[in-house]
């Protein structure tokens, strides 16, 4: 199955911004997740890799992820 193109297009930083906007709770943890939401990472750092890129970085030693589903 081929994956939709949004999933591979990535976001400006002017268009995740909005997104963030659009928050009720401007307050709430951003995380990260690679794994389609099934656990996250806290962001520690935001930075720019080869002037091209922005990334959102976890600096501990010990990453410490947070399970957000139920394992079936």
């Amino acid at each position: 199955m081929k994956n939709p193109e949004w999933t591979s297009k990535g976001k400006t930083i002017a268009g995740l911004v909005k997104e963030l906007l659009s928050f009720e709770d401007q307050e709430m943890e951003v995380r990260v997740s690679l794994d389609g939401g099934d656990t996250s990472l806290p962001i520690s750092l935001v930075g720019k890799s080869n002037g091209k890129y922005v990334v959102l970085q976890n600096c501990q030693d010990i990453p410490t992820p947070i399970r957000h589903r139920d394992e079936t």
